[in-house]
């Protein structure tokens, strides 16, 4: 095939062509974005002459930059100091509360136990205490003494030496005391007032007396108010009030 020499205009578009590749070159390649899409249309952004590169790692020294002030993170002195002493009185309140409701339980366990144990001594003690004989007057008061405490203690020896055992000698005069029992036969005596080392009872006393003074028997249907302390050998009778 004959070789033919381009003509005058097809070198000039060759030019043309061989300038604008050139001037492409020069700028760089117009390449798609990834995202890069509007209305249909691609949209191309220029490529950095030196290509594309990563973004730098962030280094320590950034991050301490923009880290806040010193002042900023610790605590004041002083504001150290105040949460401390609002801890301190938290935690003291809170050993008071414990130690309160601790004593608040055992002092009520210990009242309860009060309440039964004074209630059987006082029933055991009443008969006792309220009944004599004028043929054994010193066995009865004797024992009757066992179950007295403190100043009643005195009290009663004073006052059945002096008054209850000449009358009751005289006049040949036998008492005997008994609690009442209604049909159920549960004694009538209630607990009053009770604390961990005094109980106050209410008792209803049949007392039956038999003397030279009265025909046949005598029947007195009688309300006594017992107080009960605890002491080393029990509880026991520190005042008897008839009502």
């Amino acid at each position: 095939m004959p070789k033919t020499t381009p003509g005058p205009r097809t070198r000039r578009t060759m030019t043309a062509a061989t300038r604008a590749a050139a001037k492409r070159a020069e700028r760089g390649h117009r390449v798609p974005a990834p995202d890069a899409s509007v209305a249909g249309r691609t949209v191309l952004i220029e490529a950095p002459k030196n290509g594309w590169e990563d973004p730098p790692e962030p280094s320590l020294e950034s991050f301490e930059e923009e880290a806040p002030p010193k002042d900023e993170v610790e605590v004041h002195p002083r504001g150290r100091r105040l949460l401390t002493l609002v801890l301190g009185v938290l935690l003291l309140a809170a050993l008071v509360a414990t130690a309160v409701l601790g004593w608040q339980y055992r002092d009520g366990s210990r009242t309860e136990s009060a309440r039964t144990q004074a209630l059987t001594a006082a029933q055991k003690a009443a008969p006792l205490v309220l009944s004599y004989d004028y043929r054994h007057l010193d066995r009865d008061f004797t024992r009757a003494r066992t179950h007295l405490t403190g100043g009643f203690h005195a009290e009663y020896g004073k006052t059945t030496k002096a008054v209850v055992g000449p009358t009751a000698k005289k006049y040949r005069a036998v008492v005997k005391a008994t609690i009442a029992a209604p049909a159920t036969g549960t004694p009538a005596a209630s607990v009053v007032s009770a604390s961990p080392d005094k109980v106050v009872v209410l008792l209803f006393i049949n007392q039956v007396t038999e003397s030279t003074q009265v025909s046949g028997a005598r029947v007195d249907l009688n309300r006594v108010r017992m107080t009960m302390a605890r002491t080393d050998g029990g509880w026991k009778v520190s005042g008897v009030d008839a009502l």
